[in-house]
């Protein structure tokens, strides 16, 4: 029987964990990386840097939390043998706060552009587009209202419990998301010029690989799937025990990198049709995107593509935002002896806030730090220096700290999936040297020493 703290199917597991991964991330910043960074070379080098870097990566942190089986405090603690290694879940905790705190802020601009496209108040030349946009980040009290429903709605499903909440909601959501990719790529792709958006997508131009170019994509392939946040770990505790830790992996990765590709195949084929260059950068969703949407189709189905297309984003930005909170929920729970509601509502609290600050330092109260709001600043302390930190010592620790034969245990299952020697040798290779040198030159690129 399985227990009800564990995922009840495989299909839940890696729904549940793929949800984890594929979120604006996904729909937002690989478009806009893969359009800076000259489309199909940089994808071969993001798939490349996400089998080396990203899936033992993301081994590690499962075979830390299920061989804990615990939140993330006691697991690490465990792995490592002192409990001087449980900060990393500790900083992982802090982290999934402040991502989850301004994450709520970008997740709730998605929010009021769906209710504002059914409205039919999304569409009309990039004047008004602009317009709608600056009004909206400047309110008082429309972006933090938004952010704060979101984390109410990220937190009346994680109450629920691991299978009845996280598992049930998945298996709801990551399905649906996929039926709405399909069909907005369906409809990007079938405008007049789109092939030129689908040759950018799959036909590499190997001329175009520079050193910025491997550098975006070694850090798309870490930033996708979560790497850092102990997220991984903590779900991997809710890991049965002849889960497969390499097949799930690969498994999550492969959805995870769908979904990004498929999410550029929904975006360039239809920018390409009216001309809008491939590099139009951050601004591509609310800015750039609504402007194709006018350009591209007639009135009727440009009001049906932007509801789906920000119901999309919606979606996408709830599946990453359950994991955030999970991490806490759990953390707190265990170690303060807390009930689940209690220790989520503590979680919530503290994410509104963050949430509610970020939102206010880009509009009516500027507040922040070396010349930045406090969004960008919770942004660069997680993207620059926690998220990095995490995995970095992640891979340390089950490289170099944690017993072999344990780590080998939990890649075979005790010994019931086979793994030949060299094998085992590749993924110590990569897990020892690979995953913390790339990651130490993410960190150096990131702080501008690369």
């Amino acid at each position: 029987m399985v227990s009800k703290n564990n995922f009840a199917s495989k299909l839940g597991l890696i729904l549940a964990t793929a949800g984890s991964a594929v979120g604006l991330g996904n729909i937002w910043r690989f478009p806009t990386t893969t359009g800076e960074n000259g489309g199909a070379a940089f994808i071969f080098v993001y798939i490349i840097f996400t089998l080396l870097l990203g899936l033992p990566g993301m081994m590690s942190e499962f075979i830390v939390g299920r061989n804990g089986s615990c939140n993330a405090l006691r697991s690490y603690a465990k792995a490592g043998g002192k409990k001087v290694w449980g900060s990393i879940g500790v900083i992982g905790f802090i982290c999934a706060c402040l991502i989850l705190g301004f994450y709520s802020v970008v997740a709730g601009w998605c929010v009021y552009y769906l209710i504002q496209a059914v409205a039919d108040n999304v569409l009309g030349d990039m004047t008004l587009i602009k317009q709608n946009f600056g009004s909206l980040v400047s309110s008082t009290w429309i972006p933090s209202t938004m952010s704060v429903l979101f984390i109410i709605l990220t937190h009346s499903i994680i109450v629920q419990g691991v299978q009845s909440g996280i598992e049930k909601a998945s298996k709801l959501m990551m399905p649906l998301l996929f039926i709405l990719l399909v069909i907005i790529i369906g409809a990007s792709c079938s405008l007049p010029g789109a092939w030129n958006g689908i040759e950018f997508l799959f036909k590499p131009d190997f001329t175009k690989i520079t050193s910025k170019v491997m550098f975006e994509a070694l850090g798309q392939a870490f930033f996708s799937i979560s790497l850092g946040t102990a997220c991984l770990c903590t779900y991997a505790a809710y890991f049965n025990s002849d889960t497969n830790l390499l097949r799930s992996s690969a498994q999550i990765a492969g959805i995870d990198c769908g979904v990004a590709v498929m999410a550029g195949l929904m975006i360039f084929p239809a920018a390409f049709s009216v001309g809008v260059e491939p590099d139009a950068g951050p601004n591509l969703i609310f800015l750039t995107l609504p402007n194709v949407f006018t350009q591209a189709f007639p009135h009727p189905v440009a009001y049906v593509v932007s509801i789906l297309f920000f119901a999309l984003l919606t979606l996408a930005a709830l599946t990453s935002t359950i994991s955030m909170h999970e991490i806490g929920t759990s953390l707190l729970s265990e170690e303060l002896d807390l009930s689940r509601s209690l220790a989520a509502c503590f979680v919530t609290i503290i994410c509104n806030i963050i949430g509610i600050l970020s939102a206010l330092s880009m509009g009516p109260m500027p507040m922040g730090f070396f010349g930045k709001d406090l969004f960008s600043n919770f942004d660069s302390l997680t993207s620059n220096i926690l998220l990095p930190f995490g995995a970095f010592m992640t891979t340390i620790l089950v490289g170099w700290v944690m017993p072999k034969q344990t780590v080998i245990d939990q890649l075979t299952n005790k010994g019931t999936i086979a793994w030949r020697n060299v094998s085992l040798k590749f993924f110590f290779l990569l897990v020892r040297f690979v995953c913390p040198i790339g990651i130490a030159l993410i960190f150096l690129n990131q702080m501008g020493v690369l």
